[in-house]
């Protein structure tokens, strides 16, 4: 294989599409999307989450000590990338967005109710890295929509049907199939099937 570098770049495949939910100075609700994100602890179970300074949400974390995360699934990529585009200081997302704000019982801040699957997090700690600054958030709560549950009872990813983003070209798009059993299909690499 001949391999072309690209030099340091934040580029990886697929990054998850987050919106983060949090309240602004005013009390009011906002949401951001980050995709700059991923689990980052099994236990205590965390999640880390890597905001700009100038962004609206950055301040809204620090002060709250506390973010949703809301996985949107892919008919919300509209929805998703607007909450990215524009700022909570300007605009009211989820009026404009038309989706209803659910606030959190663990912790100060609202998620997205139409969202198929939302994380509630309590700020545990803060990393300036250099452009971003990284929030390692708690998993105090994980809430699934019920049509998102299988035969086990638990999320499933094609139901969820999650918003994933690629920063190579830029675009959004969706999972694909399955390809084999984790903890199962490595335990003979040599085998065949």
């Amino acid at each position: 294989m001949i391999h072309r570098s690209f030099g340091p770049l934040p580029m990886v495949f697929p990054h998850p599409v987050f919106v983060i939910g949090t309240y602004g100075p005013d009390g009011v609700a906002n949401l951001a999307t980050a995709s700059w994100a991923g689990i980052c602890c099994s236990r205590p179970p965390c999640l880390a989450v890597s905001l700009r300074s100038a962004t609206h949400s950055h301040g809204s974390i620090l002060r709250g000590k506390a973010f949703t995360i809301s996985v949107v699934g892919a008919d919300q990529v509209r929805a998703a990338d607007f909450a990215g585009i524009y700022s909570g200081r300007d605009r009211d997302k989820f009026e404009e967005l038309q989706l209803t704000p659910v606030r959190s019982t663990l912790v100060d801040a609202p998620y997205v109710d139409q969202a198929p699957l939302v994380l509630e997090c309590a700020l545990r700690h803060v990393h300036e890295l250099g452009l971003h600054t990284q929030f390692v958030g708690e998993i105090l709560d994980v809430k699934a929509e019920e049509s998102t549950l299988n035969e086990k009872g638990l999320p499933c990813i094609d139901r969820v049907d999650p918003l994933i983003y690629a920063s190579g070209d830029q675009s959004y798009y969706r999972v694909g199939d399955r390809v084999a059993a984790a903890f199962s299909v490595g335990r003979d690499p040599h085998d065949a099937k």
